[in-house]
């Protein structure tokens, strides 16, 4: 995606109004910090020297919001790991070992050094994805999922069916 996808329908701003611009081809990645480091938060998109645009902070959103479609069928997992275990290919192969696949991958440094990563997965209970992420090293911190259950409650009612089978 570009910034060319994400103009806003609005282009009655001045240039003296729209001081930064960026290409029309410049991806949206490049796009948000030099829209965040822009004063008014407005960038003119140009192509081939002519205006053909501006982006503003709601035509980005909307623009990151096509781009991540909804589905009911995916859960969101968020794993923690140092910077120098951190493997995309290793993840998604973590993923894929678990029978699902993965549909969305994020990375961001942690507070502690740490890289979060945030995926979404295309399972609807995780489980299988959250055992497979920590058999390969990974520390699954955040667990959301329609059918994923609470592991804790999960494990004390494993104990006390435990305890029952042995009386």
């Amino acid at each position: 995606m570009t910034a060319k996808d994400i103009l806003s329908r609005r282009i009655a701003l001045s240039q003296e109004q729209v001081q930064r611009a960026v290409s029309a081809d410049m991806p949206v990645l490049e796009v948000i910090p030099r829209l965040l480091d822009s004063p008014k938060r407005i960038l003119r998109v140009t192509a081939g020297g002519d205006v053909v645009g501006i982006i503003d902070e709601s035509s980005l959103l909307e623009g990151i919001g096509r781009m991540i479609a909804p589905r009911d069928d995916c859960s969101i997992l968020t794993v923690e790991c140092a910077p120098y275990d951190y493997s995309a290919s290793r993840i998604a192969h973590a993923v894929e070992d678990s029978d699902a696949h993965l549909v969305d991958m994020w990375s961001v440094p942690a507070e502690d050094g740490h890289l979060r990563v945030t995926l979404r997965v295309r399972r609807s209970d995780p489980t299988p994805t959250v055992h497979s992420l920590e058999r390969y090293g990974y520390d699954v911190v955040e667990v959301h999922g329609s059918d994923y259950g609470d592991g804790e409650l999960a494990a004390t009612r494993l104990l006390e069916l435990q305890t029952l089978l042995n009386v």
